[in-house]
């Protein structure tokens, strides 16, 4: 069963790997077909695809970045199958979004051949 601390452990690598600007890190927590949705509502489909545009922002316009996640939820939807909610707070230190900037996120987590891993994330900017 998906638990409320699984949740917060592959919040935990997520935090980990956007802290270090490490895309192939960042990518790798997600299912091989899994769904992104950014803040902006751009979609990027299978692990690769999250992997390179979380490069690209890293590289750029949140070069120096740091997230906290906080996972507020967890529900079980079926053994392998559970939607986790997560709040964020990413810390720009320059360039054009210089800033602090809250969000909150939906995750879909399943078990996979590996354990653990995200089907979908989707990230809405809330200030």
């Amino acid at each position: 069963m998906i638990t409320f601390e699984t949740a917060r452990l592959l919040a935990a690598r997520l935090e980990e790997a956007w802290n270090a600007g490490d895309g192939a890190a960042f990518g790798a927590v997600f299912a091989a077909d899994a769904d992104f949705v950014t803040v902006r509502g751009e979609l990027h489909q299978g692990r690769e695809a999250i992997a390179r545009g979380h490069q690209g922002i890293f590289d750029s316009i949140y070069a120096g970045s740091r997230v906290e996640y906080t996972v507020v939820d967890t529900r079980t939807v079926r053994d392998s199958v559970a939607i986790a909610h997560l709040s964020a707070v990413l810390k720009v230190p320059a360039g054009p979004l210089a800033g602090d900037h809250a969000a909150f996120a939906t995750l879909v987590i399943v078990t996979g051949d590996n354990g653990p891993e995200l089907a979908a994330f989707h990230n809405t900017q809330t200030g």
